[in-house]
């Protein structure tokens, strides 16, 4: 459980160093998002799922 944490964690300071330091790309980016299908958006998040699962796998194997 600790690991969990300490992972969501760093997301939020992953994304805040780049909304702090990009804001007017990341509003880009989000504008963009909304423009994009539904389903290229869940392929994209299960491919990213999967690679964040393999990346996990192999530093902790």
């Amino acid at each position: 459980m600790t690991d969990f944490v300490v992972a969501i964690g760093l997301v939020l300071v992953i994304e805040g160093v780049l909304y702090a330091l990009f804001p007017s790309a990341m509003q880009r980016m989000l504008a963009d998002v909304l423009t994009r299908p539904p389903q290229l958006l869940r392929t994209g998040g299960l491919i990213a799922a999967c690679v964040g699962v393999g990346i996990v796998w192999l530093a902790r194997g």
